[in-house]
């Protein structure tokens, strides 16, 4: 019997969900699921019976975040004995962020997709084209690398202010460096919970307009 691709994505997907819209914050045991189905999912979209559609394509591109994942644990050993001017564990840190931080944002994308497809139909068409899918995953990664930049930004100065307390023009760019990757911070944790509200609400309405 032919399997269902289909259904196994919808598995990734609803794994994925979990990983990051529900559990406070990823564990061992989830992090190896998704990366495991993420490996998975990635070689079965090189498959021809898969269709290349949007939704496809920000599947692709939320399993390809998982890189960053890996990234992480390799970057210990790496930075360690490069001598990185940025410690080894904020690396890892800032990576293992840069991975929720897009997974989510992809997972919303895919959420209000789905919203689309049922409500919207024939009005969104338009809007649901591989290349606009694509143009969005290359946003949501261009933007989640400034945030990055700027929070390695942010550990180069502060350790070198430490290491060597700067004042006038530097010690300047400290203080509104620090400032900037606060108020960042705290804006990406209130988008995270504004992100879990509007997908739960979602797939809400998704369900009970197709329940009987």
């Amino acid at each position: 019997m032919e399997r269902d691709h289909m259904k196994d994505l919808r598995r990734y997907l609803a794994l994925k969900y979990i990983q990051y819209l529900v559990l406070s914050s990823s564990n061992a045991v989830s992090t190896l699921l998704g990366l495991l189905g993420s490996a998975y999912t990635l070689i079965l979209l090189q498959s021809a019976k898969v269709s290349s559609k949007s939704t496809a394509v920000l599947i692709s591109s939320l399993a390809q975040a998982d890189i960053l994942v890996f990234l992480s644990f390799v970057s210990d050993a790496v930075l360690g004995s490069s001598g990185a001017a940025v410690s080894p564990a904020a690396a890892a840190r800032i990576l293992l962020m840069a991975n929720t931080h897009v997974s989510c944002v992809l997972l919303s994308c895919v959420a209000f997709e789905a919203y689309a497809i049922t409500f919207l139909p024939s009005q969104s068409r338009p809007l649901r084209t591989v290349r606009n899918a694509r143009l969005l995953s290359r946003g949501v990664w261009a933007l989640v690398a400034a945030e990055c930049a700027l929070l390695l930004v942010d550990e180069r100065l502060g350790a070198s202010g430490a290491s060597a307390p700067s004042h006038g023009l530097s010690g300047l760019l400290v203080q509104l460096s620090s400032v900037a990757a606060a108020l960042l911070r705290s804006l990406s944790y209130v988008l995270g919970i504004l992100l879990r509200i509007i997908n739960v609400y979602i797939y809400y309405k998704i369900f009970f307009s197709m329940s009987p």
